[in-house]
């Protein structure tokens, strides 16, 4: 089992909040919060991204967006110019699905093109923009995935330059499971980020993804999951689990 403190559990939470009917308000109370807790990154709709740069001045949290998102069958103009454009707004972090259908259609090259051309493209911007390096994380949506591809895929996301797998976009029926987080990180080694995200609501869900090897959660949760953390108690567990 994988230790931290609570300050170091908390930087390992990509704190999410993606759903279409939130307000205005609803947004900066998000960005209050996280600024509080001290969390990795908060995650919303590019609309959004103007309001939360203002809202984030002070905090050391990152500004993440979304790109493709939910399905990853925007054409690639369109998912360059959503890149750029979020950049340009102040996104520090971009988790962009990848051409799942390109990919289950075997056509390889399409996706590794894509991603490689976002890669590329994201980084000028950020350069362009004076905000410093953009952390680029690639959504896999495993749901819909055999092994076989989600091998494919992460040895593409792997070899492109990429910061993160990650594995879903929380859409889908299912989201993050250990047995793909075991799979992501057999194929990428221990130098790739992995996130899990879809469907991680407990702290001992995110426990679950963070010893079967990722290094960063996205949940809608984020607080009460930080909150349920109490690094004393899981040592205790571990060593009940070890003298059994």
């Amino acid at each position: 089992m994988v230790m931290f403190s609570k300050e170091q559990f908390a930087k390992l939470m990509d704190s999410t909040l993606l759903k279409p009917s939130a307000t205005r308000e609803e947004i900066i109370r998000f960005c209050e919060e996280a600024t509080r807790y001290h969390f990795a990154s908060v995650v919303v709709f590019p609309f959004w991204l103007p309001v939360v740069r203002r809202a984030m001045q002070e905090s050391d949290v990152k500004i993440a967006t979304v790109i493709g998102f939910p399905f990853g069958a925007s054409g690639r103009s369109v998912k360059l110019y959503e890149a750029r454009t979020a950049i340009t707004n102040g996104a520090n972090e971009l988790d962009i699905v990848i051409n799942i259908g390109a990919l289950k259609s075997g056509e390889h090259n399409i996706v590794e093109s894509e991603i490689k051309e976002l890669v590329d493209t994201s980084r000028m911007a950020g350069l362009t923009q004076d905000a410093k390096r953009t952390v680029l994380k690639f959504i896999l949506e495993c749901h819909y995935l055999t092994s076989d591809e989600k091998k494919i895929a992460c040895e593409i996301i792997r070899d492109s330059g990429a910061d993160f797998i990650k594995t879903s976009t929380g859409t889908a029926p299912t989201g993050a499971t250990v047995e793909d987080i075991r799979l992501i990180r057999d194929v990428v080694g221990p130098d790739l980020g992995v996130k899990a995200a879809g469907g991680i609501r407990t702290t001992e869900n995110a426990m679950e993804m963070l010893d079967a090897g990722a290094s960063r959660i996205g949940t809608s949760n984020a607080a009460a999951i930080v909150d349920g953390y109490v690094p004393e108690d899981y040592l205790e567990s571990a060593g009940r689990r070890r003298r059994g």
